[in-house]
C-alpha cells in the first residue's frame, strides 16, 4: 500500500468529488493503509461509455494507483427490473443474452481507463441467483414504502400520480444487497445516485457489516453546456470515438466549461489549471489553444499520443483551413432526378432524420462542392461533395454508374 500525504488525500477527495459520506471516516480509513474494496456497479442497459462516465472511473483508477480494489459489479439481474434514475421512466428489461453481449461491451471501454488487472469483477446473480422469495421477502422487510418514496424521482412520479411498479421499487434494495455481498468499504456514483448509495450503508448497518463510505462525482456537462452529457441528447463524446472526432467534438464546446472539463476528466495539474483559470479571467489566452490542449489530453488518455498530434492536425487542415479531409465516406443514391436533401442526409447519416436534416439546412449547416444550400430539393452530380457541419463530409456518387 502506498502511504499517503494530506496533499494525496485532499487531492484524492476533493478534486472531481461533489461529495464524500462520510468524509473523516474515509480519511480514517486511507491512513489506516489497508486495501480498500470499492465497489462500482453498471446497469449493462447501454453498453457505450462516454466521458461522463469517465469522471468516476478516473477517480476509481487513481484509488487503484494508491493500492486499493475496485470490485466491477455487472448488475445483470438489476438490468432485468429497470430503473428510472431519475429519468421518471422505467428502462426496459433485458433477456439474459443481451446483457452478456451488452456487459462484454461496456468491460472493454470500461478497461480503457480502469486497471484490469486490479479489478475484481463480480456478477449480481452470484448472489441472486440463489434467493428464493424468503430471501427477498425478509430483505423487503427490511425498508418502508415511506424510505422508498424519499428518492426525489420515485416521489415526483407519485405525487404526479405517474405508475411505478413494485420491481422498482426493488432497484435501490438490491443495489444495497450488491454492497453486502462484496462487504464493500466505499462505493462510487454520480450524484443522481445518493439515494440508492444511502441505502447500501443503511442494509450494511443493519445486517451487522461495518457500513460503506460514499463517493460521490458530479455529473459532466455535456458538449452544448447545458444539459449532462447524455446519448440520447446527442451531447457526448464516446470513449471509443475516433481521434478526431473526439477532438473536433471538444473543440466544438462552450468557453464556459473548459475547465469543468480540465478538472474532472484529465491529469493536468491543479498549480497548472490554476494558472489556466488566471489567463482565462485576465483575457491572456485564446480559449481555443486551451480547448486544443484539452483534445490532446483526452484523446492522448483513450488512444495515444500520436493519434493526438495527428487529430489536432486533421482539426487544423479539414475545420480551420477548410480543406477537404483526405478520406470521405462514399455513398450511393440516385441522382437521376431532383433529390430531396433531407431524405438524402438522413439515408446517409449525417443527419438523425428528416426533420434534423431541415433544421441542418435552414441553419445553413450544409454545403454541396463548397456551396450552402438552402432549399430541400436539389440536382446533385455523381461524384458531388456534401458537406454538414464543420466536420462530416460525404461524396455521393449515382447509383445507377458503376465507379
Amino acid at each position: 500500500m502506498q502511504k499517503l500525504s494530506e496533499a494525496d488525500i485532499k487531492r484524492l477527495l476533493k478534486r472531481g468529488v461533489s461529495e464524500v459520506i462520510v468524509e473523516d471516516e474515509l480519511v480514517s480509513a486511507l491512513k489506516a493503509g489497508k486495501p480498500l474494496r470499492l465497489k462500482e456497479g453498471f446497469d449493462p442497459s447501454f453498453p457505450d461509455i462516454h466521458l461522463g462516465h469517465m469522471v468516476g472511473l478516473k477517480k476509481l483508477r487513481e484509488f487503484q494507483e494508491m493500492g486499493h480494489q475496485v470490485v466491477l459489479i455487472v448488475g445483470d439481474w438489476t438490468a432485468q427490473i429497470g430503473d428510472p434514475s431519475g429519468a421518471s421512466v422505467t428502462r426496459p428489461m433485458l433477456t439474459a443474452e443481451q446483457v452478456k453481449i451488452n456487459a462484454k461491451t461496456y468491460m472493454e471501454q470500461f478497461f480503457k481507463i480502469v486497471d484490469k488487472d486490479r479489478t475484481e469483477v463480480r456478477w449480481q446473480s452470484e448472489w441472486f441467483g440463489k434467493f428464493d422469495l424468503a430471501d427477498v421477502i425478509k430483505l423487503t422487510s427490511k425498508f418502508t414504502i415511506a424510505q422508498i418514496l424519499a428518492r426525489d424521482d420515485f416521489s415526483k412520479r407519485y405525487n404526479a400520480n405517474q405508475p411505478i411498479t413494485i420491481t422498482e421499487f426493488l432497484y435501490p434494495l438490491l443495489q444495497a444487497y450488491d454492497s453486502v455481498a462484496i462487504n464493500a468499504d466505499v462505493e462510487f456514483g454520480g450524484t443522481d445516485q445518493k439515494f440508492n448509495l444511502l441505502v447500501g450503508r443503511e442494509l450494511q448497518t443493519m445486517l451487522g457489516q461495518r457500513s460503506q463510505q460514499v463517493l460521490m462525482v458530479p455529473l459532466l456537462v455535456g458538449t452544448d453546456g447545458a444539459h449532462k452529457m447524455s446519448k440520447s441528447l446527442g451531447n457526448y463524446i464516446g470513449v471509443t470515438e475516433s481521434p478526431e472526432n473526439m477532438f473536433g467534438k471538444v473543440m466544438s464546446i462552450p468557453d464556459s466549461i473548459i475547465m469543468n472539463y480540465f478538472e474532472l476528466i484529465t491529469d493536468v495539474s491543479d498549480d497548472e489549471l490554476n494558472e489556466f483559470r488566471r489567463l482565462l479571467d485576465k483575457s491572456e489566452i485564446n480559449p481555443m489553444e486551451l480547448k486544443k490542449r484539452l483534445g490532446r489530453e483526452i484523446v492522448t488518455k483513450l488512444h495515444d499520443r500520436e493519434a493526438a498530434i495527428e487529430a489536432e492536425a486533421h482539426f487544423a487542415r479539414v475545420v480551420q483551413n477548410k480543406e477537404i479531409p483526405d478520406e470521405i465516406e462514399e455513398h450511393c443514391y440516385n441522382l437521376n432526378s431532383e433529390v430531396d436533401l433531407k431524405d438524402l442526409l438522413t439515408v446517409i447519416k449525417v443527419a438523425k432524420s428528416r426533420s434534423d436534416a431541415g433544421r441542418l439546412i435552414e441553419q445553413g449547416a450544409v454545403s454541396l462542392n463548397g456551396q450552402t444550400v438552402t432549399v430541400n430539393v436539389i440536382k446533385i452530380i455523381s461524384g458531388s461533395i456534401i458537406k454538414v457541419g464543420k466536420r462530416r463530409f460525404a461524396k455521393i456518387y449515382n447509383s445507377d454508374i458503376i465507379k
